[in-house]
């Protein structure tokens, strides 16, 4: 079998925090043009909660949710039992890890890919963003996105290439 293309995709406050109670801290508009952007036509895998946070089947992706019960079920979703079985699942080359802070902590190791939407912002948090080095990491591009009347924060969008 050939190994998928793992790409982790996240939005990221600069404290690492990406959730609060199950919503994101932050409501940025155009962070979210570009994560439909680059997840349109692909597999997205991403943790039960985080499935039922956005409380939809995201529309356009084969839809993958991993949960330690077995007997999860939701319309219009695959269920698997693990990240392997997950991307197991994911048909087509490129599969889209969206969260949430555990499953991204399984995936970083096996990803070749991260897109990175960096928040200048420190939200109080309950879900983190793994810790990560970038030495095995390359910068491939970053765009900066200042605050304005519909984006309180500004933030950078960055793709990070596994070197």
């Amino acid at each position: 079998m050939i190994s998928p293309y793992v790409t982790i995709i996240a939005a990221v406050a600069v404290n690492r925090a990406i959730g609060l109670r199950g919503k994101m801290p932050w409501h940025l508009p155009d962070e979210l043009r570009h994560f439909k952007n680059m997840t349109l036509g692909k597999p997205v895998i991403m943790g039960r909660k985080t499935h039922e946070s956005i409380g939809m089947v995201l529309p356009g992706r084969q839809n993958i949710v991993v949960t330690r019960n077995a007997e999860y079920a939701s319309e219009g979703v695959d269920v698997a039992t693990s990240l392997q079985h997950a991307l197991e699942i994911g048909q087509g080359g490129e599969l889209m890890v969206i969260g949430g802070g555990e499953l991204y902590r399984l995936a970083l190791p096996l990803a070749s890919r991260l897109l990175l939407t960096v928040v200048d912002y420190e939200p109080e948090g309950d879900t983190f963003f793994p810790e990560w080095r970038n030495d095995n990491w390359a910068l491939a591009g970053s765009v900066t996105h200042d605050a304005d009347e519909q984006h309180a924060h500004s933030f950078q969008l960055q793709e990070w290439l596994r070197a």
